[in-house]
């Protein structure tokens, strides 16, 4: 049975906590019972999983990540992550049937516990299996993978993709290390074995293997007909022009299709389902993450809502349907994500891992952070090795020293070796920023003794401009551009023989039917069509039409570059005023970055920073997508100006980003002596009249 109440467990910093983690999963395998563990996010989540990896190399570990979209995106989840969730439940359901009584944890995130999940009567009744001997028909097998959401390709390398040449058949699973290479003798089985992706070449032999889906849903008839009713019993009538639904009813994928996922089943689960009777534990700040996770979902429900309200009232009142294309439907919050209501009472009674301990109390965690040598570091004159080896010989417990990698771990072993440090503690791999100290181990970090990772800066590496990777990631169904004949849709890839000489070619389909076949080493002939603003026309192959609208655009281009031209130079005229502050400062709020920055982001950075400290008023605009760390630019480049003394204004589109902006701003700033203030609707009059009375005096 659960625990009749939660717990705090204090004395758990990070290393530890993985220890604790995997003592708990040992004391519940007797009961048959696992620990499901909430991470406060996808960095935590991995780098937990890493650290059981290395200290409870016999507790088994299913990772369940969350979608790496936004809530009512209008893009879909990474299919990797999509089948890596499938794989993730599929161990889970196999954990039930297993009779050994081995120790388990599941370990996901605030994101990925508060999302509903694809019921389990799916997952169970999608497997596939077969041994050697068994008959498989090649056509059931090829439908259950189309249907199951693989992909098609020439050679299999990534997982979800699949391949068939006459009686051999590759096709990579997720969950799986190695893809597999299933060779047919008519309908029988004759071998199995599993093949390097890189190399095609196969390695050892398998007895059986098992197929699972590598999506949350699928498109049979069965899960088409209940999203077409549950569509329209949801939404009410559909009007023509709506691209989900038309897709769906077609049995097409759509792209965004994912944020209507309880359509394709009769009852939704949760991974809280599938791990019934779980002990349950969380991260330090986990409850916190739930609560904004919670207000992110409805912030963007009701933008969406807005939205489509807006868009009715401007049809109706201009009677114009080229905004047909952006229908969007949101499903309510409850049909997707837990309500507050139901994630309280499935994580009411959740152990809570605390890093600290309580000062004179013996801590349950068993473990304190270990030695931070910043106050060496900080002395002009400090003896840094000095000072290790001399904390070194106060250490009773087996020590352990962790290195970001085997290059760091080499740097700072010759380090201590010219230090004098003998003998030296084991040096193992290990991402773990800081070192705790328990009972039995006693745990240093290269972050510890160093306060940075012993990394070189990556060089430039040349753009992968293989046309393999471009035509991987389009898929049946996609919009392209060509550019001397327009818009078409890419229809897959076949081989045509020409001259005698076969070329592998893409299919393009065009307005009437036209077809035109681009050979794979003309691709950048062609792009991905921009929009996903619902149906768009297709050209006509040969026609007038694409060629018109090119040079209408052409015209408009130059009548747009001339007034450009002339405000750039007006703005040459004009003298900026300079911003900058010393080197020191910035340096000392850079390091507050927790990340590595990425050689573009540093470019960014460093291109911002000495616009603002030239004559001219800055011209630049930052582009990047979601990830990429535009933010980080945007704050090194408020903290110049704010500390040049001139007030700082960040302008987003939503209260939901203003709402993230200000805190990530707030977080940053602290200890800086500048204050950040957030305007919004959902600020408060109050707050409100005194952020603009700070503004201005």
């Amino acid at each position: 049975m659960p625990e009749t109440e939660p717990r705090t467990i204090f004395g758990c910093p990070e290393g530890q906590d993985a220890r604790v983690l995997a003592d708990m999963a040992r004391e519940l395998s007797r009961a048959r019972r696992v620990l499901l563990h909430i991470a406060v996010d996808d960095v935590r989540a991995a780098t937990l999983k890493e650290l059981l990896a290395f200290f409870a190399p016999d507790v088994q570990v299913a990772h369940f990540p969350a979608w790496d979209c936004l809530p009512y995106d209008r893009v879909s989840p990474n299919p990797e992550i999509v089948a890596a969730r499938v794989a993730a439940l599929s161990q889970i359901i196999d954990w039930k049937r297993d009779e050994k009584y081995l120790p388990r944890i599941v370990i996901t995130t605030v994101n990925g516990a508060t999302q509903r999940t694809m019921p389990m009567a799916a997952i169970e009744k999608s497997a596939f299996t077969a041994k050697v001997g068994e008959r498989v028909s090649v056509a059931g097998l090829q439908d259950y993978l189309v249907s199951n959401g693989y992909t098609r390709t020439d050679t299999v390398r990534e997982h979800g993709e699949f391949a068939i040449r006459g009686g051999i058949v590759d096709l990579f699973a997720p969950g799986q290390e190695l893809p597999v290479r299933i060779d047919l003798f008519g309908d029988e089985v004759e071998s199995i074995r599993s093949f390097d992706p890189a190399t095609q070449l196969t390695e050892g032999k398998l007895k059986d293997f098992i197929l699972r889906p590598v999506t949350e849903f699928f498109l049979d008839q069965d899960s088409i007909a209940r999203f077409r009713s549950g569509y329209r019993e949801t939404f009410g009538a559909v009007i023509s022009g709506d691209p989900l639904y038309e897709a769906v009813s077609e049995g097409r994928r759509y792209n965004g299709m994912d944020h209507w996922l309880p359509l394709f089943f009769d009852k939704m689960n949760t991974l809280f389902d599938y791990v019934a009777g779980a002990s349950v534990t969380m991260d330090q700040n986990a409850a916190q993450a739930a609560e904004e996770r919670f207000k992110q979902v409805s912030d963007f429900y009701e933008a969406r809502k807005t939205l489509e309200e807006s868009l009715h009232k401007k049809k109706k009142k201009d009677k114009d349907v080229s905004l047909s294309g952006t229908v969007y439907h949101a499903l309510p919050p409850a049909k997707l994500y837990l309500s507050d209501d139901e994630w309280s009472i499935v994580t009411g009674h959740a152990a809570q891992l605390i890093p600290f301990g309580i000062p004179g109390e013996e801590q349950e965690g068993g473990a304190r952070k270990g030695r931070d040598f910043a106050d060496i570091r900080a002395l002009p004159d400090g003896d840094l090795f000095g000072a290790l080896k001399t904390h070194l010989a106060t250490l009773k417990q087996k020590t352990l020293m962790a290195c970001y990698s085997e290059g760091s771990r080499d740097r700072l072993k010759g380090m201590m070796a010219h230090a004098g440090i003998n003998p030296m503690p084991e040096m193992v791999i290990l991402g773990l920023e800081h070192g705790f100290v328990a009972g039995d181990l006693a745990v240093l970090s290269e972050q510890d003794i160093l306060g940075d990772r012993l990394t070189r800066r990556q060089t430039r590496k040349k753009k992968n401009n293989n046309f393999l990777t471009e035509v991987s990631s389009l898929n049946e169904g996609d919009l392209v551009v060509h550019i001397d004949h327009g818009v078409g849709r890419f229809a897959g890839l076949e081989t045509l023989k020409v001259g005698g000489i076969a070329h592998d070619c893409l299919k393009i389909i065009y307005d009437g039917g036209d077809k035109l076949f681009v050979p794979v080493e003309n691709i950048e002939v062609l792009s991905r069509f921009g929009s996903d603003e619902g149906v768009t026309q297709l050209d006509k192959l040969g026609g007038a039409g694409w060629q018109a609208r090119k040079a209408k655009v052409k015209k408009d281009l130059m009548v747009m570059a001339e007034g450009l031209l002339k405000i750039a130079a007006e703005r040459q005229l004009r003298k900026g005023e300079k911003l900058s502050i010393d080197k020191d400062s910035y340096d000392l709020f850079a390091m507050r970055f927790p990340y590595q920055e990425t050689e573009d982001q540093l470019k960014s950075i460093n291109d911002v920073i000495a616009d603002l400290a030239g004559e001219q008023p800055m011209d630049r605009l930052v582009c990047g997508d979601v990830g990429f760390g535009k933010t980080e630019v945007a704050l090194r480049a408020a903290y110049v100006a704010a500390m040049s003394g001139v007030q700082v204004a960040v302008v987003v589109p939503t209260t939901l980003l203003a709402r993230q902006h200000y805190q990530n701003f707030y977080n940053r700033f602290q200890g800086t002596g500048l204050r950040v203030e957030q305007l919004s609707r959902l600020v408060s009059a109050k707050d409100m009249k005194a952020a603009k009375d700070g503004l201005a005096d």
